[in-house]
C-alpha cells in the first residue's frame, strides 16, 4: 500500500510519494482500464445531472470553471494584486446572467484514501497552518454545504477503483485552500460549497477522468473550482522576490503547462512528470498540481481559457489561474 500523508485530517499535509510514472510493464493495461474508466464516467455523468436530489439545482447555461493559484494563505487577508484579482473575478462572476448555485472546491490541502466530498450542513472553516498571526486564524468563512446533493454525488460518481465517493460528515469542512480564495470572490458566503478531496496515491491521469464527471453539473449551475499552483516548491522560496522573478525551471514548467492550456490539450496535462527534473523542481510533492487535472477534466476542449494573476509569488510559486467558460 502506498502512505498516506500524515494528518489526512485536521492537519497541513506535506506528502512524500513515489511518483505514478515508474510502471512500464502495466502501461498498456493501465491506460486500457483507464479508458474503460473515462467511458463509465461520461455515462454516468449523463445520469448525474437528473438524479432527484440534484433537481434541487435549476438548469441554468454552463457555469465556467476556474482554477485558482492560491499561494500563500496570508493572501487571504492582505492587500496585494492577488487578492485584488480574485475580487474582481468574484464580482464579474456575480454580474453574469446566471449565477452560480453550487460550488465544488477541490483543494491541494484535503487529501485521504479514497476521495471523499463534504456532507455537512455547516462545514467548519479549517485553518490547517501555523506560524501565522492571529488575525489569518481568525478568518472564516460559513459558507453552507448541501448534504443532500452531496449524498447524490457519492451515488453518482464513480472513483477509478470501483468504489464510491466516500461521504465526510463530521472530520474536514472548507480549509484554506478553499476559502482563501472564495472568501474574496464570494463574501457573503450565501453560495452552497462542497469540498471534494484528492487520493494522492491514485495516479494523476485518474484525477482528470475523475473531473470529467464534473462536466455535466455546470448546467445545473455548479461552479467547479480547483484550487492549486501549477508550481509549487516551498523549499526554493525567495522573501522579496517580485511577481516576475524565477527559477529558469519555474519559468519552463510553468510555460509547457501554459501552452498546452491554450491550445486545449487538457488531457495532456497529467504527463506532467515526463518532464523529469523540470516537473521534480517545480512539484517535489504534486499535490499542488492535481487541482488543476480536476479542474481541466471538467472542461471541453474547444473552451477557450482565460489567464490571470500570471506571476509567481516567492519566486517558486506559481499564481498563474485559469478561467475557462
Amino acid at each position: 500500500m502506498i502512505p498516506m500523508p500524515k494528518g489526512t485530517h485536521g492537519k497541513r499535509m506535506t506528502p512524500s510519494m513515489p511518483q505514478h510514472n515508474n510502471f512500464p510493464m502495466h502501461r498498456r493495461s493501465a491506460l486500457a482500464r483507464l479508458a474503460a474508466f473515462s467511458a463509465l464516467f461520461r455515462s454516468s455523468l449523463a445520469g448525474a445531472a437528473t438524479q432527484p436530489l440534484l433537481q434541487s439545482l435549476k438548469p441554468s447555461p454552463r457555469m465556467p470553471v476556474l482554477f485558482v493559484g492560491h499561494g500563500s494563505p496570508m493572501n487571504a487577508i492582505e492587500d496585494n494584486a492577488w487578492l485584488r484579482s480574485w475580487q474582481a473575478m468574484g464580482k464579474e462572476l456575480m454580474a453574469r446572467q446566471a449565477k452560480p448555485q453550487l460550488i465544488v472546491c477541490i483543494s491541494a490541502h484535503w487529501l485521504t484514501q479514497g476521495w471523499q466530498v463534504t456532507a455537512m450542513a455547516q462545514p467548519q472553516t479549517i485553518h490547517d497552518f501555523g506560524g501565522f498571526p492571529q488575525e489569518l486564524h481568525d478568518v472564516q468563512y460559513p459558507a453552507p454545504g448541501a448534504p443532500a446533493i452531496a449524498r447524490s454525488l457519492a451515488q453518482e460518481i464513480k472513483v477509478p477503483s470501483g468504489d464510491r465517493l466516500a461521504l465526510d460528515t463530521s472530520q474536514w469542512g472548507l480549509d484554506h485552500g478553499t476559502w482563501s480564495v472564495l472568501k474574496p470572490m464570494f463574501p457573503k458566503a450565501d453560495i452552497p460549497v462542497l469540498q471534494l478531496s484528492m487520493d494522492y496515491s491514485r495516479p494523476p491521469a485518474e484525477h482528470f477522468a475523475l473531473g470529467r464527471q464534473l462536466h455535466a453539473l455546470r448546467s445545473r449551475g455548479v461552479l467547479v473550482v480547483g484550487s492549486g499552483n501549477i508550481v509549487h516548491n516551498l523549499r526554493a522560496t525567495r522573501n522579496g522576490a517580485g511577481p516576475n522573478e524565477t527559477y529558469d525551471w519555474g519559468r519552463e514548467f510553468d510555460t509547457v503547462v501554459q501552452d498546452q492550456i491554450k491550445k486545449g490539450q487538457l488531457d495532456q496535462l497529467h504527463k506532467f512528470q515526463s518532464l523529469g527534473a523540470v516537473a521534480q523542481q517545480a512539484h517535489p510533492s504534486h499535490e499542488h498540481y492535481l487541482p488543476l487535472l480536476v479542474a481541466a477534466g471538467a472542461v471541453r476542449p474547444d473552451e477557450m481559457p482565460r489567464f490571470f494573476n500570471t506571476g509567481f509569488q516567492s519566486a517558486s510559486i506559481s499564481m498563474r489561474s485559469v478561467l475557462w467558460g
